[in-house]
């Protein structure tokens, strides 16, 4: 499953459900797709989000984790996290409201 999150002050983000759902109880949302979080809340849940990823280093174990199918290093949750971070960044700025739909 991939889930797409938007808003009207940035362009769509997809990523894997688990990840996108991972990053959504960490802003503690209940983790249903679909949903939303409206623009009074955004800001509160990007905190969450950005203190909850900021402890683990974007790169942690890349060198010696990899993936057993083809070999690729593992990508960290912090890392993933990026690109909903800046998407939350714009909406807290343009006060949107933060929809995703798989």
């Amino acid at each position: 499953m991939l889930v797409t999150f938007s808003c009207s002050a940035h362009a769509d983000i997809v990523m894997f459900g688990d990840i996108a759902i991972r990053l959504l109880k960490l802003m503690g949302h209940s983790g249903t797709v679909p949903g939303a979080i409206l623009a009074e809340d955004v800001e509160t849940a990007l905190k969450r989000l950005v203190t909850a990823t900021q402890g683990e280093s974007p790169l942690a174990g890349a060198e010696n984790a990899s993936d057993e199918e083809d070999g690729e290093p593992v990508v960290s949750l912090s890392h993933r996290a990026l690109p909903l971070i800046e998407l939350f960044e714009a909406a807290a700025k343009a006060k949107s409201n933060v929809m995703w739909d798989n």
